[in-house]
């Protein structure tokens, strides 16, 4: 199984790289802004595989700039718990 596949795998091991960027000193506004590049690239590269990546990409693509910046920041949230 591919860690895209299943979505606690995925939001864990994106709470591993939060943690270590938050570790090198990055601020929460960097880690936001990487986040959204992934999220693009994410969105533009890759087919979702299961319902929870579906919807997120559903969201990514509808959305505008200022709220994939919203939605980005929810993600990194989400992977921290």
């Amino acid at each position: 199984m591919e860690i895209m596949d299943n979505w606690n795998d995925w939001k864990k091991t994106l709470g591993k790289a939060v943690d270590l960027g938050e570790t090198v000193g990055m601020s929460d506004k960097i880690i936001t802004n990487i986040a959204e590049k992934v999220g693009t690239y994410l969105s533009n590269n890759v087919d979702p595989h299961n319902d929870q990546e579906r919807l997120l990409k559903e969201m990514w693509d509808a959305a505008s700039e200022n709220e994939r910046q919203v939605l980005a920041k929810l993600v990194v949230k989400i992977s921290d718990k």
